[in-house]
């Protein structure tokens, strides 16, 4: 096997790459250009697809989505910035999904020894969509994690961008509505998408801390059924 085909070697690359990139997003802040808005000559329909390539490499690169989110509705409004956030989440995710199934999967598979990662993996591999699904609509575990936990997994493609798109929506929507909102804080459509986003966060703590407890806590063997011996007696005689 070629070295530059080696497992290991794929992965070292994917780990010099994710730290570029997360040395770059620290470096350049590139979710400020994005919230600066776009030429006044630009169609809105590019403009949304150019935010959404922008924010799908963004967000690949670590960049929180909470922040771009909340720039896509301040740049586009709530519609045109909501198409704008779904897209771009989608392709981040792909991105995310793509390089983790082609670099990193042969090389960490083996290493699914863990409970809880053993539990996860089962998961993914058996009910993909389902699994992502509610892994997206509870915004408990962190985006990037997510995508390459899938990639690892054998969770195929279909699955994961469908359930990313559908489950991204109502907590992206909530942060979409708040940026586009965010001039007039005590407006009802920011209260309301402000309050979601708490509200979801407290629920998804809950249940992470539920599901903690519960895979903590130490499965309960039942003991073994003693029987009592069996003492033959012999007949006694007259």
């Amino acid at each position: 096997m070629s070295l530059l085909l080696a497992p290991w070697t794929r992965l070292s690359l994917l780990v010099v790459l994710l730290v570029a990139a997360g040395a770059c997003v620290l470096v350049y802040e590139p979710q400020r250009l994005l919230s600066r808005g776009w030429p006044p000559g630009l169609p809105v329909g590019a403009g949304v697809l150019v935010f959404a390539g922008a924010y799908g490499l963004c967000a690949a690169a670590f960049v929180p989505r909470p922040l771009l989110n909340l720039a896509a509705g301040a740049v586009f409004g709530t519609w045109f910035g909501l198409v704008a956030a779904v897209g771009g989440t989608v392709l981040g995710a792909g991105i995310s999904f793509g390089l983790g199934r082609v670099m990193g999967q042969e090389a960490l598979r083996p290493f699914l020894r863990g409970r809880w990662l053993k539990a996860a993996d089962a998961q993914l591999s058996r009910h993909g969509f389902r699994s992502m699904l509610a892994v997206r609509i509870f915004p408990g575990v962190p985006f990037a994690a997510a995508n390459y936990l899938a990639a690892v997994s054998r969770c195929g493609w279909p699955p994961f961008l469908l359930a990313t798109a559908l489950g991204t929506v109502p907590n992206t929507a909530a942060y979409v509505v708040a940026g586009a909102s965010a001039s007039s804080p005590g407006s009802p459509a920011f209260l309301v998408s402000f309050g979601f986003i708490a509200v979801s966060g407290a629920v998804a703590a809950a249940v992470a801390w539920r599901g903690r407890h519960r895979l903590a806590a130490p499965a309960v063997r039942e003991p073994a059924s003693v029987h009592p011996p069996v003492v033959g007696a012999a007949p006694h005689g007259p």
